[in-house]
């Protein structure tokens, strides 16, 4: 089982509140509010993302590179792979 299975609705609750935080920028910037609001309101949104992405790639790299169970070398490799892929991506 996938730990983003396991642990779907802590990740599914984290994700409602970072669309309640976008939403509230967009309400700010609809107001017109300051550009202290915004600012605020678009670092905390960020700062909701990092963490779930953090949350995210922990898992993926305690379940599919790290985990004694995994036995294969293929099988660590792709997991390594695919936080790679996702890490280039993420860091662009």
């Amino acid at each position: 089982m996938s730990h983003t299975i396991r642990g779907k609705s802590k990740l599914l609750a984290r994700v409602r509140r970072i669309r309640g935080q976008v939403e509230a920028l967009e309400r700010a910037l609809e107001a017109e509010k300051g550009c202290a609001v915004i600012l605020h309101q678009i670092a905390a949104a960020r700062g909701a993302i990092n963490g779930l992405m953090a949350e995210v790639l922990e898992a993926h790299v305690r379940t599919h590179i790290t985990d004694p169970a995994i036995t294969s070398d293929a099988e660590r490799t792709q997991g390594a792979d695919e936080l790679i892929e996702v890490l280039r991506t993420y860091i662009k």
